[in-house]
């Protein structure tokens, strides 16, 4: 007879305990919202939409759908899981009160958006300021790059259309403000359209542009201390002169398509004014070198800007366009940033592509696709799901050190909000302990003593 091993232990499962607390460490996000002042700016900003003798919040009902949607949820069903634990979340509004409310914010149009999002502008200046020098803009300068996002659809609703790489959904563009390498990221628009808009719309960039820019605080107006960066779908002339008329106090890094201006005056470029390109800390890059492009290559674009080429070897099995010379593969931005390296730019631009980290934890995080029906109501769901990933930045940046500020949704999921908890009353207190073997309860504690520690709003 064969030896068993590895076996489970047999347990007897039964409904009947109390006390107990599922997802305990979600009141790290709880904490990061109140401290942030998040929860009463959204309940100022949506009080206009309170009914007389309204029992629920429309702020705490919206903030409620966004931490549930951070939790793992992606759908408004999803806040059972907080309406289960009132000891940790409070009273928590039925699904027939949800839908209400999402559809009377649907109606209201713009001027709800335009709450919503001066609530989170306001909780973002102060969270900064309480982040000090961990914040984004603490070497002077605020990125926010700008990307689209596909996002598919499974029944007809309303602007679901046929997409540029042939699925079935919408196309939304966001802008995230980069955290850098050491933390992550946190959203600044999200701006909703139908599956069948044009990747490069000029009018779409400029007003999630606008949106973006908003999210800042006024002393980003000055000296340019805001970087703008996009893909080459940014790349047209009315998108670039728009950032321009704004070069007082606005920097760009937008890529380019290679025409065949471009590509002649790259043919033009004499071996010696091919830079090595450079990676992080200074390496050079071998197999790569970019190049600024003298005089007016581009008829009719804006004064000052920059173009900057870049050749490299490709990748084993790529394939070359037209386009490409002496078996390397092309590419270019423009920039109206000066008095700076060109190697050290390239590698500011290529920086951009975190923007991709951000899309998939967008993606994690309620963005798998949009579950109401018309579209006045899912662009209430794309605030709801920047709210919540701006609790999955802020709290981190506030809280968090070292490798773990940098953990994306499914790990803070699986290792800190999954944690289980036990109630105890004590002194008319109630206290929730976490369970001791738990490996992770340690940077919860910690964590949750850091938020703790922080001034309260107001």
């Amino acid at each position: 007879m064969s030896k068993r091993i590895g076996s489970y232990p047999r347990v007897l499962v039964s409904g009947g305990g109390c006390g107990v607390v599922g997802q305990a460490g979600g009141v790290l996000l709880v904490e990061t919202a109140r401290r942030a002042g998040l929860d009463a700016a959204l309940s100022a900003a949506l009080a206009p939409w309170r009914k007389p003798r309204a029992v629920h919040d429309p702020g705490k009902i919206l903030l409620d759908l966004a931490l549930a949607t951070t939790l793992g949820g992606d759908c408004l069903a999803d806040i059972a899981m907080l309406r289960a634990e009132p000891a940790v979340f409070g009273p928590v509004a039925s699904d027939p009160t949800l839908s209400r409310l999402i559809d009377a914010l649907a109606a209201a149009g713009p001027r709800v958006l335009a709450a919503i999002r001066q609530a989170r502008a306001d909780a973002r200046e102060r969270v900064w300021k309480l982040a000090g020098h961990q914040a984004p803009d603490a070497g002077g300068e605020v990125t926010v790059d700008i990307d689209g996002v596909l996002v598919l659809a499974h029944s007809e609703k309303e602007d679901a259309a046929a997409t540029w790489k042939k699925t079935f959904g919408h196309h939304p563009l966001f802008a995230f403000v980069d955290h850098g390498a050491t933390g992550s990221g946190e959203p600044m628009a999200g701006l909703l359209r139908p599956g069948n808009a044009g990747i490069n719309t000029a009018a779409d960039h400029i007003t999630t542009a606008r949106i973006a820019l908003a999210q800042l605080p006024t002393t980003y107006r000055r000296g340019r201390r805001t970087l703008i960066r996009t893909d080459s779908c940014g790349g047209t002339h009315e998108f670039v002169n728009w950032l321009a008329a704004r070069g007082r106090w606005l920097s760009y890094s937008v890529g380019m398509t290679i025409t065949e201006a471009i590509h002649q005056a790259a043919l033009l470029v004499p071996a010696s004014a091919w830079t090595p390109a450079i990676e992080p800390g200074g390496k050079v890059r071998d197999g790569a070198w970019v190049a600024e492009l003298a005089g007016d290559v581009l008829k009719g674009w804006p004064k000052g800007m920059r173009l900057i080429v870049r050749k490299e070897r490709p990748h084993p099995g790529a394939q070359l366009r037209f386009t490409d010379i002496d078996g390397m593969r092309l590419t270019c931005f423009a920039t109206n940033t000066a008095n700076a390296p060109i190697a050290q730019l390239e590698l500011r631009h290529r920086q951009r592509a975190r923007v991709e980290d951000r899309i998939r934890t967008a993606r994690d995080t309620g963005l798998r696709n949009l579950p109401l029906h018309r579209a006045a109501q899912n662009r209430i769901w794309l605030e709801i799901v920047q709210i919540a990933l701006d609790l999955l930045a802020w709290m981190p940046l506030l809280a968090l050190t070292g490798e773990a500020r940098r953990w994306e949704p499914k790990r803070l999921r699986l290792r800190l909000f999954s944690a289980a908890g036990q109630l105890a009353t004590t002194g008319r207190r109630q206290y929730l302990r976490l369970a001791r073997h738990w490996p992770w309860t340690h940077l919860i504690t910690t964590a949750f003593d850091h938020l703790q520690a922080l001034p309260k709003p107001g």
